[in-house]
């Protein structure tokens, strides 16, 4: 009786994985754990051991919750790419370096004089001509993807060094640093807030119609609004939060705006159907007749492009590239663990750009939480270890046996 009470509870953990909202509960959990840990348990400690300093008041303080939105930006937009490439079953290491190469040309570029908004669209045309070239070797030449991109690291990491023989840059160009400096008036945000609530409204409806339409299962009215109420609390919570320390700032707005038109791209579109068949059977796929290919390589394409973006949005937050923000940190690591944890399948064929955000702000609010109660570089990279580990590990459980076996 026990072994089918497990597998009971083990099918509708994967029956609610499959459902759109589903695919948000792990890692908002995990954003609950970790904010509810850093800014409600360890202020207990403090008490219980009499420290002057209540993380509660640290973490959970407008000022702290914009820094780390800021923070997370550039890992954000990284995972918005790679979940793309991920998506195809295929990984790109070169990402962040890819990102830092364009952020070294981007402040050449303007301080050689070139405007601020031509050097920005010069180098998201590198960026989308560099991730194309590789996938261009990993589609047509059949170069494994891990070879070609491992080796684009090596590469974009010399070719960085090459462009920065001292390492740094600053960037002081108004136009690029306005990406990060320019903010949203209070009542704008506000009202920013509630279209996008309004459209994720508008496009839940719209699914559930052609949903019935079709004859599948459709969810119920109290679920479908439960939903647009719960999206719609955290969003303009968010805002109110910000405008609380500062104001919404115009980078998370064309953060939210590029990684809305991925979305679309990548689940209203025949292209973006196509990703999730390659991912799920490439050979299924091709008898079908759509182009394996071109799809692949495409999709190498986007990532370099939003490597391109990552690399503006931190030449413009940092005012200044260097090579250890990019190509030589940690980046690419986090950008990747970002991507996995907010339940982009390793195996290719399911997954979500939005979940890639929220992906971003757990690896964000980890890095932030334990610096702020004083935890070594060490531990920061064991905690990070284990919950991408983890991630992982319910990646694969929730495909179920034949996937863990693949």
């Amino acid at each position: 009786m026990q072994p089918d009470a497990r597998l009971s509870l083990l099918d509708r953990f994967r029956a609610l994985r499959r459902t759109q909202f589903g695919t948000f509960v792990p890692v908002l959990f995990a954003l609950a754990v970790i904010w509810g840990y850093f800014g409600l348990v360890m202020p207990l400690y403090d008490l219980a051991t009499g420290a002057a300093d209540s993380f509660r008041v640290i973490f959970l303080s407008p000022r702290n919750i914009y820094n780390l939105f800021m923070q997370s930006s550039v890992i954000a937009t990284l995972a918005v790419g790679i979940t793309v490439v991920l998506l195809l079953g295929d990984i790109d290491l070169s990402a962040a370096a890819t990102a830092g190469v364009c952020a070294a040309l981007l402040g050449v570029l303007v301080l050689a004089g070139v405007p601020g908004w031509l050097a920005c669209l010069i180098v998201m045309a590198i960026g989308t001509l560099m991730g194309l070239a590789q996938g261009l070797l990993v589609a047509y030449v059949g170069i494994p993807a891990f070879v070609v991109t491992l080796a684009g690291l090596l590469g974009f990491q010399g070719l960085m060094q090459k462009i920065l023989p001292t390492g740094n840059l600053n960037v002081s160009d108004p136009f690029v640093r306005g990406f990060a400096r320019v903010l949203i008036p209070d009542l704008w945000g506000v009202a920013l807030g509630i279209v996008v609530v309004a459209l994720f409204a508008y496009g839940s409806l719209r699914k559930q119609m052609k949903r019935r339409a079709r004859g599948l299962e459709i969810d119920s009215p109290l679920a479908l609004w439960g939903q647009v109420f719960l999206f719609g609390v955290i969003v303009i919570s968010v805002i109110l939060t910000l405008n609380a320390y500062r104001s919404l700032p115009l980078l998370l707005v064309l953060l939210v705006g590029i990684t809305g038109l991925l979305g679309w791209i990548t689940t209203s579109t025949p292209f973006g159907r196509a990703l999730f068949a390659v991912g799920g059977n490439a050979e299924s796929a091709r008898r079908v007749g759509m182009k394996v290919k071109r799809i692949r390589a495409a999709g190498f394409g986007i990532v370099g492009l939003m490597a391109a973006i990552g690399g503006i949005f931190g030449a413009s937050r940092y005012g200044s590239v260097s090579y250890t923000a990019f190509a030589g940190g940690s980046l690419l690591l986090e950008a990747i663990g970002a991507a996995v944890i907010g339940g982009t399948s390793l195996f290719g064929g399911r997954g979500s750009v939005w979940n890639a955000i929220l992906g971003a702000l757990v690896i964000g609010s980890l890095g932030n939480g334990l610096d702020l109660t004083g935890a070594s570089a060490a531990d920061k990279l064991m905690v990070s270890g284990a919950i991408l580990l983890l991630a992982v590990a319910i990646d694969a459980v929730s495909r179920g046996d034949s996937a863990g076996s693949r």
